[in-house]
């Protein structure tokens, strides 16, 4: 992960200063953006492996810089949010961003929390190749998914997801055993940071969202993986 870039925005330029010193402490070279018209320039240009992003921004806000980088790119996001409001995280993580810290936060645990990303977005692959059913094909050493011959683009997060489903048809996942699975532990809201994960899951790779074909919902437990 050394010498990895990190995106960091945020307008206020202590928090910047603050985050870019520990990631930098960490081996990471780091951006810096404190509008969001700029963050979107610098991810376009500079293609960094993660963006830190504040979702309270001049020019753009961060969610509509999470949804312009999440049209373009499979950049993983991690957002900073002021309050800790539910619905501010929901969003963002409908939107498309891999996990959320709320400020104030510790600088030590974004660092880790970044790190923890990163190891996701770079899983190598485990057991079997190929998995899925039906039109739905992952490959797990490509980090790929396509629905018959259209490649379906997920983020980290997302294919983590699909792929511990997926391993296991049948099975149902309770909420925290997926973030332990997906994020290496549970978090404060992990149930409904899963149910986000598995909508935006859903919208890409279902042919009904509304009626699923491949995640199903276990009433009261969880989800598990069907063969449509």
């Amino acid at each position: 992960m050394a010498n990895e870039k990190v995106l960091v925005v945020d307008d206020e330029p202590k928090i910047v200063r603050v985050v870019k010193a520990y990631l930098e402490r960490e081996g990471f070279q780091v951006l810096e953006a404190y509008d969001g018209r700029q963050a979107l320039d610098l991810a376009r240009a500079e293609r960094p492996s993660l963006v830190v992003l504040d979702l309270m921004l001049p020019e753009i806000s961060g969610w509509d810089v999470c949804r312009a980088l999440r049209r373009e790119s499979e950049i993983p996001v991690l957002m900073l949010t002021a309050r800790d409001d539910d619905t501010d995280k929901i969003v963002g993580l409908e939107l498309g961003a891999d996990d959320y810290v709320t400020k104030p936060f510790n600088p030590k645990e974004l660092v880790a929390r970044v790190r923890a990303i990163l190891r996701r977005a770079s899983r190598p692959a485990q057991s079997s190749t190929i998995l899925g059913t039906g039109d739905l094909r992952i490959d797990l050493e490509k980090r790929e998914v396509r629905l018959g011959d259209r490649e379906v683009r997920l983020t980290p997060t997302e294919f983590d997801l699909l792929v511990a489903l997926a391993e296991r048809p049948g099975r149902v996942w309770t909420r925290e055993q997926l973030m332990e699975r997906v994020a290496g532990g549970a978090s404060e809201g992990y149930d409904r940071a899963i149910d986000s994960h598995v909508k935006n899951l859903r919208q890409k790779i279902e042919p009904d969202p509304r009626k699923p074909r491949y995640v199903l919902t276990a009433f009261g437990v969880g989800y598990k993986f069907t063969g449509g």
